[in-house]
């Protein structure tokens, strides 16, 4: 199945990898590259399932974190310069548009 990316950000510069083709059950990441977070701001992931609102999967300001739904982890480079997602088991309904930003 298809996972989309994309990034948003207010004055901070966010990059993203634009898609990724996945097997289902097969682990999968997402990187996500914001060279200017700067100060408290946080790192945050929403997916956007086809149909639906986005919905919030997690937050983080350095250091890993699992995630239960979808299934997987976070995780914010020590410098706080990047971050992943990793899909532990993807399924089909995991397939959507996911979104890397940064707020406080």
């Amino acid at each position: 199945f298809f996972l989309s990316a994309t990034a948003a950000a207010g004055r901070a510069r966010v990059q993203q990898e634009p898609s990724a083709t996945i097997n289902e059950g097969t682990g999968a990441g997402i990187n996500c590259s914001h060279p200017d977070l700067a100060g408290n701001m946080n790192v945050q992931w929403y997916r956007q399932l086809p149909d639906r609102a986005p919905q919030h999967v997690a937050t983080g300001f350095i250091g890993e974190k699992l995630l239960r739904e979808p299934e997987g982890r976070l995780w914010v480079s020590a410098d706080r310069q990047s971050s992943g997602l990793w899909l532990a088991r993807p399924r089909r309904g995991d397939a959507a548009v996911y979104y890397c930003a940064l707020g406080d």
